[in-house]
């Protein structure tokens, strides 16, 4: 067999280093991405979220209004400004007497807060409907697991059910285009505590929903 010239040798080592290590980037990439937006199947293995947040900071204090309390607090990028802001989730107080799943689900405010040029938060945006009441679980109790937030990205995490169980993923993504936050993906999945390997999943997407803004969501609403 004849042997290849050195230099031509050199060449094609590099093409296919060159070409291994970008494909691992665009992996990287996508897996970066489709963490935060496809981890349905990891949501039932969680701890549910109990904990009411105290000893906030004084510039949290103020976005949280008489009577309410603080359920979840995130820090991150969520306008990719490579700066950190907030997302708070609240909760009345007396939320658990009050709400009625059926008739009248006690709401849970999501303020999304931005850093100025000053370095200081101001409301971006709001929506009453994006987080599940505390009996909106059935049998498993509150649903609300968290939120979480990456580049731009965030979801709102929820599971519940009894026998049969339930997870559903809310994502919405920033456009700087628009400055606006979009729905991204609705993804849900359901399963009989009995035979848990038999899931049945449905994600929803731009395609199915068309374009629809973080303020202007509705998770009550009825399909």
């Amino acid at each position: 067999m004849r042997e290849l010239p050195t230099n031509i040798f050199i060449c094609l080592l590099l093409t296919l280093c060159s070409c291994n290590q970008n494909s691992k980037q665009e992996k990287s990439a996508v897996k970066n991405i489709d963490t935060i937006t496809t981890g349905i199947e990891n949501i039932q293995k969680r701890e549910p979220f109990k904990q009411v947040v105290d000893n906030l900071p004084n510039e949290l204090l103020e976005f949280v209004p008489k009577n309410y309390s603080v359920l979840d607090t995130v820090s991150g990028d969520l306008n990719l400004d490579e700066i950190n802001d907030y997302i708070l989730v609240l909760k009345k107080n007396d939320e658990d007497t009050l709400s009625d799943v059926i008739d009248n689900p006690e709401r849970r405010p999501l303020l999304i807060l931005l850093r100025n040029k000053d370095n200081k938060l101001q409301l971006a945006r709001k929506n009453n409907n994006t987080v599940y009441c505390i009996d909106c679980g059935g049998m498993m109790g509150d649903p609300f697991m968290g939120v979480t937030i990456k580049n731009g990205y965030f979801s709102v995490e929820h599971y519940g059910g009894s026998a049969w169980r339930w997870t559903r993923i809310i994502t919405y993504k920033y456009s700087k285009q628009d400055n606006e936050w979009f729905l991204h993906k609705d993804g849900s999945e359901s399963f009989h505590a009995t035979e848990p390997e038999k899931v049945e999943s449905k994600i929803k997407t731009t395609k199915d929903f068309g374009r629809v803004k973080f303020e202007t969501f509705d998770i009550y609403r009825e399909e």
